[in-house]
């Protein structure tokens, strides 16, 4: 594409680069929205710019490279997203408070679509769902940023050290140097939920169990729900810190500060390569059902793992194409994401 291709044909050209390069940003940033924003700043630099690329790299590289000038830009500020397990320890139901932390504190989910290009190479596939998932990205969240980007470019993206030094202006060596403290740093952090089975498609048994989950919060079933939890299944609900370990203390609480739940609807989403819900629960002045929260399950040998509830519905539910209210005869929702 030299000097003489078309503002259509850039718009086209660096188009169809958007997925990939807001699941790179994603993994990056721990944001969805901070994702979609360096993208956006990606693209308009890129465009700037379009007639001074000559070609001496591939227009996939010039992008990360102008992506990764973006995020760590970005992360200067040295802000980390976490999960609540990140930041305090475990909380018993005695003692459950709802303590609200700032947003730009937490790891935001994603919906797949945005990040998961789509692709014929099955193990390929496996890699990008893994490496998004909240486990993984929240041990990103721990790397100093360029050994994030590192690990990223060559170990989720499969880029030669010699790609990656280039793109950083940096020697193959250090590059290398990198890769092994950023995988030291992770083995050292094994994150809960790190051990999440997801098959893709989901298999028979994981189908089943998502099914009686359905019926057993639909229902609001506590001894159906604990029949399929963990005995170490952890429950968090972002903005608050409070976060709660073991069926007891989850169904507890689901009882207690939880039970205006009682009678909610779920929809099935694709979110960080696992299976996930939106939770609309009733609205007693408008009738119907009315958004709360997004659901995100991690399910390993048979037993959810990780039930995480991400509350800012007016930011998650347009993100993921739903809509912000279910009539009553609402059976089913069409995903518009």
């Amino acid at each position: 594409m030299g000097d003489t291709a078309t503002t259509t044909d850039v718009d086209a050209a660096l188009e169809r680069y958007r997925v990939e390069l807001t699941g790179y940003c994603y993994r990056m940033l721990g944001s969805s929205f901070e994702a979609e924003d360096a993208v956006q700043d990606t693209m308009i630099r890129a465009w700037r710019s379009f007639e001074k690329f000559e070609g001496r790299s591939s227009l996939r590289s010039w992008l990360y490279r102008i992506a990764t000038n973006v995020c760590l830009d970005m992360l200067t500020a040295g802000n980390k997203r976490a999960r609540p397990m990140d930041l305090t320890d475990s909380t018993p139901l005695a003692q459950a408070a709802l303590s609200p932390r700032p947003d730009n504190t937490w790891l935001e989910p994603m919906p797949d679509a945005r990040v998961l290009p789509t692709t014929d190479d099955p193990a390929e596939a496996a890699v990008a769902k893994e490496s998004v998932r909240l486990a993984f990205m929240a041990a990103l969240q721990q790397l100093p940023p360029k050994q994030r980007a590192v690990l990223i470019l060559r170990e989720v993206l499969a880029w030669r050290a010699s790609e990656v030094a280039e793109l950083l202006g940096t020697s193959v060596a250090s590059v290398n140097s990198a890769l092994q403290r950023a995988r030291a740093t992770l083995a050292e952090r094994q994150q809960p939920g790190a051990d999440a089975s997801v098959s893709d498609p989901l298999d028979e048994e994981q189908q089943k169990l998502l099914e009686r989950y359905v019926a057993a919060f639909e229902g609001y079933d506590m001894s159906a729900l604990t029949e399929l939890l963990h005995e170490d299944a952890v429950m968090t609900m972002p903005p608050f810190d409070l976060w709660l370990t073991g069926a007891p203390d989850i169904t507890g609480f689901m009882t207690t500060l939880g039970a205006p739940c009682a009678g909610s609807r779920l929809v099935p989403v694709q979110v960080n390569g696992l299976p996930g819900f939106a939770q609309y629960k009733p609205d007693p002045e408008a009738g119907g059902f009315t958004p709360w929260a997004v659901q995100v399950l991690e399910t390993s040998g048979g037993r959810i793992t990780g039930f995480h509830c991400f509350l800012d519905t007016k930011r998650w539910f347009p993100l993921f194409g739903l809509p912000l209210h279910l009539d009553e005869e609402a059976d089913e929702v069409e995903q518009g994401a």
